[in-house]
């Protein structure tokens, strides 16, 4: 039986090759008459200076992943500090079973341009995967504006009925193209008949 580790390796498609990576300057200088590709780089913020703190060296921030479900308050998990990241891994929230949901995550981008990120989860109940989750968000450059970006995911169903109810444990990362892992945490939840 595979461990979460092994599970949160993200899968690989056939034929797909990363590009050489670059840094902001080389994509700041590529084919600079091309209308359509100077367009394309000025949605990932390329063309203005780096962003983000100079004693920061994390090229994505993780700040929150939440769950959003229709009619509610999202449930917010806050990423942005190792403390509030342990914090996540000690405190269950509860999920209403059979609700439709959908996770959504705020990040940002600083330094150089971030390809192919992708959001890994992995979800064990008494020890069993039950689930696997493997969300592309896309490539982001530095936003020269320091807002967050927002990516909202597939919307899901909870479980639902007597047999689903209960404890979960969840392992989840972001990883990109370069096969850097920005950020790896565990969490977990329960399944209720109600929200309380």
């Amino acid at each position: 039986m595979a461990d979460q580790d092994e599970d949160l390796i993200p899968s690989q498609t056939a034929g797909y090759k990363v590009g050489q990576k670059k840094t902001l300057e080389e994509y700041n200088s590529l084919d600079a008459n091309d209308e359509s590709l100077k367009k394309w780089k000025e949605t990932l913020g390329l063309g203005t200076p780096a962003s983000g703190p100079v004693d920061d060296p994390r090229r994505v921030v993780i700040l929150e992943i939440a769950l959003e479900v229709p009619g509610r308050t999202d449930v917010v998990l806050d990423l942005s500090t190792p403390e509030l990241l342990e914090n996540v891994k000690n405190n269950p929230f509860t999920i209403k079973e059979g609700v439709e949901y959908r996770m959504k995550a705020k990040f940002r981008v600083q330094h150089e341009v971030v390809s192919g990120l992708k959001y890994l989860q992995v979800i064990k109940r008494k020890g069993i995967r039950v689930d696997k989750t493997e969300e592309m968000i896309g490539s982001y450059g530095p936003n020269p504006n320091s807002e967050p970006y927002e990516k909202k995911f597939m919307a899901e169903e909870a479980p639902s009925g007597m047999i689903a109810r209960g404890h979960y444990d969840a392992k989840s990362k972001f990883i990109d193209d370069d096969g850097i892992t920005h950020i790896e945490w565990s969490w977990s939840f329960d399944i209720k008949k109600d929200w309380d």
